[in-house]
């Protein structure tokens, strides 16, 4: 059975549904190939179910990738305001968390079903439970699945990456933008949670479910914002964002009491100069069991000046070397990707091949924590569902 279209997407994610619909709105005959059984299944769980769909401070400072450069148009013409009209549109209540972070105040499955309703308003087709095996291409894009064959000029790459494989993530992105000629930057997980050595583990970790505010680096970058204690290293928001700018081998600082002087009680004139009167200063700048355990592991032999000047540094510049991540099974995202040397930042077509445009994760472009990676996925769909 043969099929022919004008536009193919393949994955039926964020940007490969926004693009469908943007396409089919320029009268193009658009279907969606999608290999799971439903559409969006990463949206649905996203921000703890309730989709964190954008952030209204999006920048391009927000964005990873070998280009700083790449991510600026597409981001210009598609902006957080464009989707949230989308949202209201749709009557879609929706709050701002912290930090410009927009979250549904109902459910994910609110935006799953917005898209679909786009989807079916503009007359995009998508064929769930379709596992493409092989693509060609002679005067069109020729895509196998099963006993099918699906026709088109124009093939729009919306596979992701390689984060959350149990819910279907896989390499053919990459594997297609390969078969084709085009770079690969080396995939990493992003956005994930650091583990410790064994001796760390031992230190710190039966302190599971500890959260505090600290500010972690790593090189130049630096985040404040939450850290969590886990039960093999540490995640939160603050570690998940430092993660993306991590290394093998690199040690990431962290200040575990930002702004504060923890140590203020033990210099105070006539003050006594011991552990109990220290884990009480501590307390006063973190969570009491983190404060005892900091104390009890970094106190000075002696109680003088210098050791408290120490402690206090010490405090400010917790130097940890993970040895590793909890890799793409915990990642929230994938960095790396498609080159976008060979990439228009206008449309996201591949040069060389035209009708070939790669959107979303599956491309060197990366955003930080909360909603960036969304609006990317919005703003590369709009592009290229304005020029197929």
């Amino acid at each position: 059975m043969s099929q022919s279209f004008d536009v193919i997407v393949l994955g039926a994610g964020a940007a490969g549904l926004l693009c469908a619909i943007e396409a089919a709105k320029r009268g193009r005959r658009v279907a969606v190939l999608e290999h799971a059984e439903r559409i969006g299944k990463k949206i649905l769980i996203s921000g703890g179910g309730r989709c964190n769909f954008t952030n209204l401070h999006c920048r391009p400072e927000n964005f990873l990738s070998a280009n700083p450069h790449f991510c600026k148009s597409a981001l210009a013409r598609y902006t957080p305001t464009d989707f949230i009209a989308l949202v209201e549109k749709h009557g879609i209540r929706y709050h701002e968390k912290t930090l410009g972070q927009l979250f549904c105040d109902g459910s994910a499955r609110e935006i799953t079903n917005m898209l679909e309703r786009e989807c079916h308003a503009t007359g995009v087709h998508i064929f769930l439970r379709t596992q493409v095996s092989r693509v060609t291409k002679g005067s069109e894009f020729v895509l196998r699945a099963a006993d099918h064959a699906f026709r088109a000029r124009s093939l729009v790459v919306a596979t992701g990456g390689l984060s959350l494989p149990k819910i279907g993530a896989t390499s053919f992105g990459y594997d297609l933008a390969r078969q084709f000629g085009l770079a690969i930057r080396e995939p990493r997980p992003a956005l994930v949670p650091f583990t410790f050595n064994a001796a760390d583990q031992k230190r710190y970790c039966d302190l599971t479910g500890v959260s505090t505010e600290v500010i972690a680096s790593c090189g130049k970058q630096s985040f404040r914002e939450k850290m969590l204690i886990t039960h093999r290293g540490i995640s939160g928001p603050a570690t998940l964002q430092i993660s993306s700018y991590w290394k093998k081998s690199q040690p990431v600082s962290i200040d575990l009491a930002p702004g504060q002087d923890a140590t203020a009680a033990l210099r105070a004139p006539g003050a006594t100069r011991s552990l109990a009167v220290a884990k009480s200063a501590f307390r006063a700048v973190m969570p009491q069991r983190l404060a005892d355990r900091w104390i009890d592991l970094h106190a000075p032999a002696k109680w003088t000046n210098a050791g408290i000047e120490d402690l206090e540094r010490r405090v400010h510049a917790w130097q940890i070397v993970p040895v590793g991540t909890e890799g793409f099974e915990k990642a929230e995202v994938t960095a790396g990707g498609v080159s976008t040397d060979e990439l228009s930042a206008q449309t996201m077509e591949y040069r060389s091949v035209p009708g070939l445009f790669f959107i979303g994760e599956v491309v060197d472009v990366t955003g930080h924590l909360g909603g960036f990676n969304f609006q990317w996925a919005w703003a590369s769909g709009f592009c290229a569902g304005q020029a197929v």
